[in-house]
């Protein structure tokens, strides 16, 4: 058994070993990247050291420090009741809101790992105070923002197009779009139908307030959310919650259009906010979740080994070894799904595509059809607790529900790597579309 074959599979031991035993799989992934990479592979220290996703950790760490805080003096209390207000206290449009708003701030331009570390926060609030389906609320934002990463002003839907341009391919990047996002409406559908979300209609916010919402008023490290009956009846806005409020906008423009980093950005504007109410910050830093922290940077420092001692490249390499354009490209959309789940989508959109210009010169299969197959199975999965996305949704959930809920994102992102490719291929490369 070759040496790339072997991390491959050690990687699949650590999820097995981390989803029996109450250890976290992080520690697995940085003892991991020690053995495959020093004592195996023979890897300096250092160049081990040198795939610590410094980016990453400094992105989840500063998020959660300045939502802490958000979180902590009741901002987002305060935008909570605004989004009751706007669905006017029906429970059933607010995962369709989440989805659509995500969708169109992505069809814009924004970053979907930006509006990831700032939407999570505020989308599993809601969730928790409303008693609806985390999962299903994570879920949707997540597949809302992987329905707008296509357009033609997304990074996902520049790379596409500029790496079949300079290939000299055709690329149709209206239709591409069109197709990720009927793709992503339809999951999206079927997600709130399966986790209950029909329910939510027949409950207002009056009603779950008075007589079914027990939730918490704040995060706590280890224990439940404290309960209160009437969550919004003390809610106003005050110079504080007006100042974080304030920094909330900041931070979405020193990203998003001075493109400053966003964690940086975010420890920047939490130590401000942090000076004007000192008194919050033992329990802010305290409410950080380092061990989903722990656990991410763990497994993306394996990747990183994994890619640096030749796995990554040999599981992409069986794709180009393989004759039929149809066979090869659903072994496509499964290695993107499977890779991307734990990989960076945007790194691999740009190795894939050079890797799979013979099924798109091939005249018998729809080459829109591929991309948009391969393109969907590469960031539907984004959903993965072990990908940016679905880390910042982990790293909002409950506390005392960390470990339940990185079973149910890493299920859910299980069953989008087994039926999304197969789907996306069906419908697009094997079937087709009449547009594409």
């Amino acid at each position: 058994m070759s040496l790339e074959l072997f991390a491959i599979i050690f990687l699949v031991g650590m999820f097995i070993i981390g989803s029996i035993f109450p250890v976290n799989i992080g520690v697995l992934g940085f003892v991991a990247a020690f053995v495959i990479g020093v004592l195996v592979s023979g890897m300096e220290t250092k160049a081990v050291l040198g795939v610590f996703p410094a980016d990453l950790f400094v992105l989840l760490t500063g998020i959660t420090f300045m939502f802490s805080i958000v979180q902590k003096n009741g901002t987002i209390d305060l935008i909570a009741s605004w989004g009751l207000k706007l669905v006017r206290g029906n429970l059933g449009l607010i995962p369709w809101v989440v989805f659509f708003l995500g969708t169109a701030l992505a069809a814009l331009g924004t970053s979907v790992v930006a509006l990831a570390s700032i939407l999570a926060p505020l989308v599993l609030r809601l969730a928790y105070k409303f008693k609806i389906n985390a999962l299903m609320m994570g879920t949707l934002l997540i597949v809302g923002l992987t329905a707008g990463a296509f357009s033609p002003l997304n990074l996902f839907g520049l790379i596409v197009k500029g790496v079949l341009e300079s290939r000299g391919l055709p690329h149709e990047p209206v239709i591409l779009m069109v197709n990720v996002l009927l793709f992503c409406f339809v999951v999206g559908l079927i997600v709130f139908v399966v986790l209950g979300g029909i329910k939510n209609f027949k409950l207002s916010s009056k009603n779950v307030s008075d007589a079914q919402l027990r939730t918490a008023a704040a995060y706590a490290s280890d224990e439940e959310f404290e309960e209160e009956e009437n969550i919004f009846d003390n809610v106003k806005l005050d110079w504080y919650k007006a100042a974080t409020l304030i920094g909330i906008g900041v931070l979405i423009y020193m990203a998003l259009f001075l493109e400053f980093h966003m964690g940086f950005s975010a420890f920047t504007i939490g130590l401000i906010l942090a000076f004007m109410r000192p008194s919050l910050q033992t329990e802010v830093v305290k409410a950080i979740p380092w061990p989903v922290i722990l656990m991410v940077t763990g497994i993306v420092t394996y990747v990183g080994v994994l890619d640096a001692i030749g796995s990554i490249d040999y599981m992409t390499d069986l794709i180009s070894g393989l004759n039929n354009s149809y066979v090869a490209s659903l072994v496509a959309s499964y290695t993107g799904g499977i890779i991307s789940s734990f990989a960076s989508t945007t790194g691999f959109l740009a190795a894939i595509i050079p890797l799979v210009t013979p099924i798109l010169e091939d005249p018998t299969i729809s080459s829109t059809g591929v991309v948009a197959a391969i393109a969907i199975s590469s960031s539907i999965v984004d959903l993965s607790p072990f990908s940016t996305n679905g880390a910042l949704l982990l790293s909002n959930c409950k506390p005392s529900e960390e470990r339940s809920f990185f079973r149910k994102l890493l299920v859910m992102s299980g069953i989008f790597i087994v039926i999304g490719p197969l789907a996306a291929w069906l419908l697009f490369v094997v079937v087709g579309v009449p547009w594409g």
